[in-house]
């Protein structure tokens, strides 16, 4: 329960005039002020850029969430906010110029009808079907090489792989990549799109296909070859194109072209080699949400290299993350982590706290409503698409009389926590390596509509849109289901008193 702090700062300020030559003074009474200092009530928030990422079609399609009831949403997942379509292309073209987008179309329909964003990627190469690019491709004249995981290429190797810099390859997927752009470009369903057509399983290397070392110019081909399709939607470049030859070049390039990044996978090996990236995430996330992928939960807890789960926290928190996957059977995933959950919650992304909110006790008809409200990010990145702070009046029927916005005050804005890199070796609580959040204090003054009428009205605080429509959710208690949250009431009072 949020308390209510009524401190009465009655006092007499001296103002002083200046004006054609003469001084006079004039006492004036400060009006009380309504002191609120909310408290973090823990809850795990859905908000925009950030949150888990279900992986629902992994690799082989049957992983994970495939296999949920169609009616099981995983609602109990707390902060669970994207939904990871990773496909091949030849699922959704399997004849040319003919789509099967029901694929897409069903899985994504459950969640979004929840609130729930979708990700994409559409794979080239995958070590578990042959033709990931649709056979049609290669009958169409695309050169590319027989592959066996492992191996690399072999004349009898059980699954085909494109040439990456292939002509028909490149003129197929051009005209793929305009239809899937079609659907998605600019789509708010879509949280991100990962740039998937190079390498085995879309992560950016061949190292279990081929193991042909291409020249970073072809990926930052395929990353040209995205852009030239996807004009608004945020594309994820992948961690590993640093495999390819030069592949700074191709990440430099991706920077510099306003792609975020994407780490696949984290925690395959054990300490000190459970992750290589988090240098590389310091210039995307300023910018762009940092998407970052676990292995395979259950390997990676066999193998030793999960530990207790707290190298997935460190990476997190070193990244500067606001994606984190959910690489397994959901459900069992969570029952196992349910503490490691919590945890990553309250730092994953951004996390808005208000710690302090004043504003007059007594507003009279015709003056403005003086208020200001302190702010700070508990979380580890920015909040990307902003917003700004809101009072929302109601009456004792929960009508809303008045909507003040401070246009001024952008959470875009608030500093973000210090992390300090210690690399995986690290051996402290990665929370010791945290910075203090940086409050931020907005200051300003609110006409109130000429309509409304003196009475006692509850005061709620909300971060949105410029309009006043609650978009961001805060970790408050007394939420109005809308996103507003109770602290407190003020009296609008007749001017002539």
């Amino acid at each position: 329960m949020i308390g209510l702090h009524f401190l009465s700062m009655i006092g007499f300020m001296s103002v002083i005039c200046f004006g054609f030559g003469s001084v006079f003074a004039e006492e004036t009474t400060a009006p009380p002020e309504v002191v609120i200092h909310p408290q973090d009530n823990g809850a795990a928030l859905t908000n925009p850029d950030m949150g888990w990422v279900l992986h629902y079609y992994d690799n082989v399609p049957a992983h994970y969430g495939s296999q949920l009831e169609p009616s099981d949403t995983m609602d109990d997942f707390p902060g669970l906010s994207v939904v990871y379509l990773r496909i091949p292309w030849s699922y959704l073209e399997p004849q040319e110029g003919q789509y099967c987008w029901s694929v897409l179309d069903t899985p994504a329909q459950r969640w979004i009808a929840k609130g729930k964003k979708i990700a994409l990627r559409i794979s080239c190469s995958e070590s578990w079907t042959r033709y990931a690019t649709p056979e049609w491709v290669e009958k169409a004249g695309a050169k590319g090489h027989n592959f066996k995981p492992g191996s690399g290429v072999t004349e009898d190797g059980p699954y085909w792989e494109p040439d990456y810099n292939d002509p028909v390859f490149l003129e197929k997927l051009d005209r793929f990549l305009a239809a899937l752009a079609a659907r998605y470009d600019g789509n708010p369903e879509v949280a991100f799109i990962d740039v998937g057509s190079f390498g085995v399983w879309g992560e950016g290397h061949t190292f279990a296909s081929t193991r042909i070392r291409y020249p970073a110019e072809t990926v930052i081909r395929h990353i040209e070859l995205h852009r030239k399709h996807f004009k608004k939607a945020l594309l994820a470049a992948n961690d590993d194109y640093v495999m390819t030859e030069n592949g700074e070049q191709a990440i430099a390039h991706a920077l510099e072209s306003g792609l975020t990044l994407r780490d696949d996978s984290i925690l395959v090996q054990r300490r000190p080699k459970s992750y290589f990236h988090a240098e590389m995430a310091q210039p995307f996330w300023p910018k762009w949400p940092v998407v970052l992928e676990s292995e395979h939960y259950g390997p990676s807890h066999e193998r030793g290299a999960w530990e207790d789960g707290t190298l997935y926290l460190r990476a997190v928190l070193e990244y500067h993350a606001s994606y984190a996957s959910i690489h397994w059977w959901p459900r069992e995933f969570l029952e196992a982590n349910r503490d490691l959950i919590a945890k990553i919650n309250r730092y994953l992304g951004y996390r808005l706290v208000p710690t302090e909110v004043r504003w007059s006790r007594q507003v009279p008809l015709g003056t403005p409503l003086h208020w200001s409200v302190t702010i700070e990010n508990r979380g580890v990145a920015p909040c990307y698409a902003g917003g700004y702070p809101a009072l929302t009046l109601k009456d004792e029927n929960n009508g809303i009389v008045a909507v003040l916005v401070n246009q001024q005050a952008n959470v875009r804005d608030l500093k973000v926590r210090d992390v300090t890199i210690q690399g995986p070796s690290a051996t402290s609580n990665p929370e010791d390596d945290l910075g203090p959040p940086v409050p931020t204090t907005w200051t300003t003054q609110s006409c109130l509509p000429f309509q409304i009428k003196p009475g006692r009205y509850q005061v709620f605080l909300s971060v949105g849109t410029i309009t006043g429509t609650p978009t961001i959710a805060l970790p408050l208690a007394d939420d109005d289901g809308q996103r507003r949250y109770r602290l407190g009431e003020m009296d609008v009072i007749d001017g002539q008193q």
